[in-house]
């Protein structure tokens, strides 16, 4: 099985978008994962550019922050219907809010599948802070209820949420990974999302607890006969990132530990 790399956008976007796509293509990643403005001018023209370089692309949706549920799910059809026109290999949707009905956050899952149905294109759904699945216990309910729903795992973001490495909720992460489509990562810890580098010993526990987590979700894909499996390693830019206290600047440089988290991929995965 091939193991696919996508570098985010998040954390370049101040940089043009053609450079971009050059650091995307030397650093050796077979595609991006970003999401895209709502001009349907500059949407093709960036969809049109990454293709151009050969490069595959995830859309990404997380901008529908709405509270009021009939505005955010109007919302939420715009963003991914502009998205499914730039013709990705699947929508990454940060879907719902932790706050909704079970009933409210269905109703945008079955939205999404009839999207997905007319277009072609699949929606996974991610895990995250604020959202219908801001909690391992909280997702195990719904993929209980909705065992067809697909997922795309962060875990981080659930070691700060229940402030744990999850060594209690081990049924409710086998269920996740059961689900998971597509890979988001990310090393987090007991009180954040996040940790300063991957990179040094320090952090070297919290590195190993993902990749047990990780190893079984490429297992599984890999038992269950894909021939492609898709990551994108994805440490943030700031407030993500930590700072100085004194400079307000960033510790590590968010580019480069992507890049050698996708590297430490490479090398687990032969």
């Amino acid at each position: 099985m091939k193991i696919a790399y996508f570098c985010p956008l998040w954390g370049s976007e101040a940089i043009p978008f053609e450079d971009f796509l050059n650091r995307v293509l030397e650093v050796g990643y077979d595609g991006v994962e970003m999401s895209f403005p709502l001009d349907e001018k500059e949407r093709d023209q960036r969809a049109n550019l990454i293709n151009s370089y050969g490069l595959k692309l995830i859309a990404q949706h997380w901008e529908t922050v709405d509270a009021d549920f009939v505005v955010h799910s109007k919302n939420f059809e715009r963003r991914l219907r502009n998205l499914a026109a730039t013709n990705p290999l699947f929508i990454n949707s940060q879907t719902g809010k932790d706050y909704y009905t079970f009933e409210q956050n269905n109703a945008l899952f079955i939205l999404a599948a009839e999207i997905s149905k007319e277009t072609g294109i699949p929606v996974f759904h991610e895990t995250h802070r604020g959202k219908w699945s801001f909690a391992a216990h909280v997702t195990k309910g719904y993929l209980d209820l909705l065992p067809e729903l697909k997922i795309a795992l962060d875990i981080s973001h659930w070691c700060v949420t229940a402030e744990s490495f999850l060594e209690d909720q081990e049924e409710a992460v086998q269920a996740a990974i059961r689900s998971t489509a597509h890979l988001h990562a990310r090393v987090g810890y007991t009180e954040g999302p996040q940790v300063p580098d991957p990179r040094v010993p320090e952090w070297k526990p919290a590195l190993e607890r993902h990749f047990m987590w990780w190893d079984q979700v490429i297992e599984k894909a890999a038992k269950e006969g894909e021939k492609t499996f898709t990551v994108t390693p994805e440490f943030g830019a700031p407030p993500y990132m930590v700072l100085h206290p004194q400079t307000g600047k960033p510790l590590v440089n968010q580019w480069e530990v992507n890049a050698w988290m996708m590297e430490a991929f490479k090398k687990r995965y032969l």
